[in-house]
């Protein structure tokens, strides 16, 4: 049996049917380019593509993401019907998150897009959108997630940063089985942003890293501040309690935890 077709019998497996194509290579440049040619073809939402491996897997922000055999390499065709397509990276990290739980790993959601696991990064997730004046046209939502993958062949920096099912577990699921849970946990989410986008920012917030009220320092296009972790917000942007007091919101950039606040000059 083909990977494609073991794919769609786990889904059957898990009672959702695939509505929509699905492709597994070898191995591509990158998941999300694959898909993104579908979705400007006018493929149909649900379409998912897959490979064993890519050779130029990228992040958030151009960074790259190591994507040897081992991992699960994932990229589908969205076409929202919602206002709430900026929750859409936060409810597949619930996804994932529930996922891994299934498999015995308790992993935790850093905005805007990390599921990390005792800090270290089990998986990330892209989103990349292509509008019109009438709104959004279709999103590509990758994911890509270690899963038998020996991070310890990696080198650093990946050795240090990053985890996998078999380095936490000692055993691994098959990446079809991930995927197919995935695919099925992640299409309830999608379905939610349109009756009940509240719901999805819930599920987050239970699964998020307790950072809140911790000092952290967030950085945003080039500009860099500090403050506290106070929320997420209705839309999925982050809430930052200023130093100098105040709050703002964070559409968009990194955050990483601080030890302490500076302590401002007396006088």
């Amino acid at each position: 049996m083909d990977r494609a077709a073991g794919l769609l019998e786990a889904l059957e497996g898990r009672g959702a049917p695939w509505p929509a194509p699905v492709e597994w290579h070898e191995v591509v440049v990158s998941t999300n380019d694959v898909a993104r040619e579908r979705a400007r073809a006018g493929g149909p939402e649900w379409t998912v593509v897959l490979a064993d491996r890519q050779t130029g897997g990228r992040g958030r922000q151009g960074r790259s993401w190591a994507s040897p055999p081992g991992g699960l390499y994932l990229s589908l065709v969205l076409r929202p019907r919602t206002d709430a397509v900026a929750l859409l990276p936060l409810a597949a990290g619930v996804a994932v998150a529930e996922v891994a739980t299934e498999h015995g790993v308790r992993a935790e959601l850093k905005w805007p897009n990390d599921v990390l696991v005792h800090g270290r990064k089990l998986a990330g997730i892209l989103a990349e959108a292509s509008s019109s004046t009438g709104g959004v046209e279709w999103v590509v939502l990758g994911i890509g997630m270690n899963v038998t993958l020996d991070v310890t062949t990696l080198g650093p920096p990946a050795t240090d940063v990053a985890t996998s099912f078999q380095l936490e577990t000692g055993a691994a699921p098959g990446i079809e089985e991930v995927a197919a849970g995935v695919l099925s946990r992640l299409s309830v989410w999608y379905d939610a942003l349109g009756s009940r986008p509240a719901s999805v920012v819930e599920a987050w917030r239970e699964h998020a890293i307790q950072w809140w009220g911790a000092p952290i320092q967030v950085k945003t296009g080039d500009e860099v501040f500090r403050g506290r972790l106070h929320d997420v917000d209705a839309s999925g942007a982050l809430i930052v309690d200023l130093e100098g007091g105040g709050f703002r919101k964070v559409l968009a950039g990194e955050v990483a935890r601080l030890r302490s606040l500076p302590v401002p000059p007396e006088g």
